[in-house]
């Protein structure tokens, strides 16, 4: 990350969407502030089936700049992607994205019109989990899936996620998650559960070695593996019942 961008994020508040502005260069750049946004991206695609019919749409709620985008291809999507920060949205417009600017807390989309709804890594940013849940559930079609990822609200995942992750060169850019809003493991499949998602969830992490050849300049991306520990950074799949 250039030194105009560490300025720039660093006198923001934690968690204020104006850095994604901010770092708007650095969306698609494959050793840049947001790459592991890519390997993230990566590994959720993978729980996404091929559309089971024509015209299938899959909400994808803190799109970003449309980084799911390139692992839908050939899966029968109409990607609608929704985001706040302005400059993300007209990046993943330029993409092919049908990309909308909105709030996760107040869609705007009609009841039950995506057969997939993302939300990756949002809920940790969202200062109302309930409604965020609400809202992802409520666009979901009955039989419909919906796949998340975010952090969870551990002491390791503050150390790991803030205070490590934040200080190392190629970490999380400074300030951009607030350990306040890092996600309720029980609390989330509980939401979940009561609007109809049977939410499974399981740990996930970068491969190390591969990590350390990204490091070093010698790989373009990292591959994002299951773990057993969902105490850092977790995925959650779970179909809408009919």
């Amino acid at each position: 990350m250039s030194s105009r961008a560490t300025t720039q994020v660093a006198h923001r508040k934690r968690n204020d969407l104006a850095q994604y502005d901010d770092l708007a260069g650095q969306w698609w750049e494959p050793h840049g502030a947001l790459a592991m946004l890519h390997w993230i991206a990566a590994a959720r695609a993978r729980l996404i089936p091929a559309a089971s019919r024509s015209g299938a749409v899959l909400a994808d709620i803190g799109a970003g700049a449309g980084l799911l985008g390139p692992h839908l291809a050939g899966k029968g999507y109409h990607h609608v992607g929704l985001d706040l920060s302005p400059t993300a949205i007209e990046i993943a417009a330029a993409r092919g994205v049908t990309a909308v600017r909105a709030d996760a807390l107040r869609l705007p989309l009609a009841d039950g019109v995506a057969d997939v709804v993302s939300a990756g890594e949002i809920l940790e940013h969202v200062v109302d989990l309930r409604l965020a849940v609400s809202e992802a559930c409520r666009v979901l079609r009955p039989g419909g899936i919906l796949v998340v990822d975010t952090i969870a609200a551990t002491g390791l995942a503050r150390l790991l996620a803030v205070t490590v992750a934040e200080r190392i060169p190629g970490g999380a850019p400074a300030g951009i998650h607030d350990p306040a809003l890092f996600v309720d493991r029980r609390a989330l499949v509980q939401e979940c559960a009561r609007h109809g998602v049977e939410l499974e969830l399981n740990g996930l992490r970068p491969a190390f070695a591969a990590l350390i050849a990204w490091r070093l300049g010698r790989r373009e991306s990292v591959p994002m593996v299951r773990t057993w520990s969902t105490a850092v950074l977790f995925q959650g799949v779970g179909r809408k019942r009919g």
